[in-house]
């Protein structure tokens, strides 16, 4: 690796000069998979030291992020079918997410570039400690405006659409509002991420090429990028690629 370091700082710098910052994505959205099978390769057979390196990749990324000019960030956490893992897993899982979430509110990257935390999902079904910490975390980042950063925990894209239908019925019922004035943007107020712009471009790491119920209703133009390596692994030059792919493609709606 000491011998590539070299190389792939070049490469940064030669894929960086030719980046556009006017046509940067001002959300990018990620699914960070591939932390139990980096565990795999590295000889552990706890998942959750993948994870824990995992944590550290995305603080990379976040600064990454801050240096380009993206303003918004949703990073897939924890879907709620990832709660059907292995007792052990899943209360690892959470001790982390309540650490981490505990020490946002004293991390000096996260006041520095003024991000706010939001935590986003079916918060009701996590422990009490985790939510508590999850309160901490968005209490001292509420006041930030100039960067955002979402964090899905708990979360299902079919299921934030069936709870935003709830909402909208009861809206409904209690005749605030009437079924032929529904649209899209009543939709989008009652979503998870209401108020926030739709991601330009969705990164998947691990070489699945698939959302796996992230952003569902979201996700309907945003541009796709699978990266081949693991999370845990990100690369800059990996997220450099993504955002030249970006760049290059010509947006459309419809078809």
């Amino acid at each position: 690796m000491s011998v590539l370091k070299p190389i792939y700082t070049v490469y940064e710098w030669y894929i960086s000069r030719n980046l556009r910052t006017e046509n940067m994505p001002q959300h990018v959205a990620i699914i960070m998979d591939g932390n139990r099978r980096f565990s795999k390769i590295q000889g552990s057979i706890d998942p959750i030291e993948g994870h824990k390196r995992g944590i550290s990749t995305l603080e990379q990324f976040l600064d990454w992020c801050v240096d380009l000019g993206i303003e918004i960030v949703t990073v897939y956490a924890f879907s709620t079918e990832n709660f059907k893992r292995p007792k052990k897993e899943v209360e690892g899982l959470m001790n982390l997410f309540k650490e981490n979430f505990e020490d946002i509110a004293q991390n000096k990257k996260i006041h520095k570039n003024q991000v706010k935390i939001k935590a986003v999902g079916q918060l009701e079904l996590l422990p009490d400690d985790v939510r508590t910490a999850i309160k901490i975390a968005e209490k001292s980042t509420a006041n930030y405006d100039k960067r955002l950063m979402n964090i899905a925990i708990g979360y299902d894209g079919r299921l934030e659409i069936v709870d935003a239908i709830k909402k909208i019925a009861n809206e409904v019922k209690e005749g605030k509002i009437n079924s032929e004035d529904i649209d899209e943007k009543i939709v989008n107020e009652n979503l998870y991420t209401a108020g926030l712009a739709d991601p330009n471009l969705i990164i998947r790491t691990s070489g699945e090429e698939r959302l796996s119920g992230f952003l569902l209703w979201q996700s309907s133009y945003s541009e796709l990028y699978f990266c081949d390596s693991l999370w845990p692994q990100l690369r800059k030059v990996d997220f450099l690629r993504a955002l030249r792919s970006y760049q290059q493609r010509e947006r459309r709606y419809g078809i």
